[in-house]
């Protein structure tokens, strides 16, 4: 058996599954916004699930951020009381056992590649457009961390700027202004609504108005998809996988699989552009997934 842990800003969901891969339960819990009540509630779900099945199991975890190669703390993430602090660590001691900590886009990236949407793919570059934007590169079924563990992370890569731009710049948590995440997060999403609009609507309602027809939400999502199109296309110049596969809550917007191929063109190295964009197969469930089968 084989347990994974998806650490997210508003949930902390734990997964028990077994080696083939089958589901056997799940549970989740409201994460605190506190570096002690996020150990608590990781520690107590993993001592429900395990109680409950009276098995001894592997944990593998996604996280926010990444582990410092050189401190082994936290850095990265935009769940900011984890950064700079001894999460692998403390979760060893507290729980008695090995951990196996991994970026959660690494966890998305790895799950998606090993039996998702990007199973029959060399390449597959994962992507989660949520509360943040990530990014995992994963190579035959492996994944790459990079020399300083921070492969895939486009999201703090600065955003293209046109002559004709009508998005301003935001300042991002990381310190810096401009990256892509403040620019195609959900909360980026909503802050540009609001910069252009005056109306302040979450990601998910824009996306509910476009459907039915508004034409001010359905201008913002085209604005949008332009923007989508350039920040994908620095990953397809460097890195050219076979697929990117999308995830996050952002992602469930179907503009995106109808037009993105056709704006990548515009800002992409090479006379075609064969990437495929699909969305994820296993919803909400990759990160978790992938966090299992670190431990495999």
């Amino acid at each position: 058996m084989h347990i994974g842990i998806d650490l997210g800003g508003t949930k902390t969901e734990i997964i028990l599954i077994d080696q083939y891969g089958n589901e056997i339960d799940r549970l989740r819990k409201e994460t605190p916004k506190n570096y002690n009540g996020t150990i608590d509630t990781i520690c107590d779900l993993v001592s429900i699930i395990e109680s409950k099945h009276q098995k001894n199991c592997k944990i593998g975890i996604g996280t926010p951020g990444a582990l410092s190669k050189e401190t082994q703390c936290i850095k990265g993430g935009n769940s900011t009381w984890l950064n700079g602090r001894p999460l692998k660590k403390d979760l060893e001691l507290r729980l008695n056992r090995k951990i196996f900590l991994e970026n959660d886009a690494n966890c998305f990236a790895l799950s998606e590649a090993y039996d998702g949407a990007g199973i029959d793919q060399e390449v597959v570059f994962g992507v989660i457009i949520g509360t943040g934007v990530g990014g995992g590169l994963v190579i035959n079924k492996k994944i790459i961390n990079g020399h300083n563990n921070i492969t895939g992370e486009w999201g703090h890569n600065q955003m293209t700027q046109g002559s004709n731009d009508k998005w301003k710049r935001h300042d991002c948590y990381c310190g810096k202004k401009g990256c892509i995440e403040t620019y195609l997060s959900g909360p980026g999403f909503s802050n540009h609504f609001f910069d252009q609009y005056k109306i302040k609507l979450d990601a998910e309602q824009i996306q509910k108005n476009a459907n039915e027809g508004d034409e001010k939400s359905l201008e913002f999502i085209f604005q949008y998809l332009d923007y989508l199109a350039r920040g994908l296309s620095q990953v397809i110049n460097i890195v050219d996988p076979g697929v990117i596969i999308l995830g996050g809550g952002v992602s469930n917007m179907r503009q995106i699989y109808e037009n993105i191929n056709s704006k990548l063109k515009k800002y992409v190295f090479s006379d075609t552009v064969n990437t495929k964009i699909l969305k994820n197969k296993f919803g909400a469930s990759s990160g978790v997934r992938g966090a299992a089968s670190l431990t495999r």
